[in-house]
């Protein structure tokens, strides 16, 4: 592949992992405002950024070097959700948010290993179960809305 096309196909495969984290960060940007339209994408197109250095340079014969850049960026990401919780008394938020980031990097390191059917699919289960999990978490009552009654 010369060094034109070689552009451009790193430039889609940026442009997916952005896109394909779209539909969590509207949905965390709508529900929980911690995180949303501007850190998902990032960390998306981050992990696969990473990726793509390590493939560019990491031989093929060495899978372990791989790992350790994947080992890194599972580290670095649960770094950046760890700042998404919050804790209020006994009250946590942001948990939802904070693995959803997670996932979103496994997604944006799929799309750069060019893993397109885990990339599609973790947008998807991501997205439907921060989707259909917070509207159903309002219908369950807490401990502490119990205690009122």
């Amino acid at each position: 592949m010369d060094g034109l096309e070689n552009f451009w196909v790193m430039a889609l495969q940026l442009l997916a992992a952005a896109v394909l984290s779209l539909p969590t960060a509207a949905n965390r940007e709508m529900n929980s405002r911690i995180m949303g339209l501007r850190t998902f994408p990032l960390v998306s197109v981050g992990a696969c950024a990473y990726v793509l250095i390590g493939l560019s340079f990491i031989p093929q014969d060495q899978p372990d070097a791989l790992a350790r850049i994947m080992q890194g960026l599972l580290a670095g990401i649960g770094f950046v959700g760890g700042g998404a919780i919050l804790k209020n008394g006994d009250h946590v938020n942001g948990t939802a948010s904070a693995a959803s980031i997670w996932i979103t990097g496994a997604l944006g390191a799929a799309v750069g290993l060019q893993m397109w059917s885990l990339a599609v699919l973790l947008s998807v289960f991501n997205f439907i179960v921060v989707w259909t999990m917070s509207g159903l978490k309002h219908e369950v009552p807490t401990d502490a809305e119990e205690d009122m009654d």
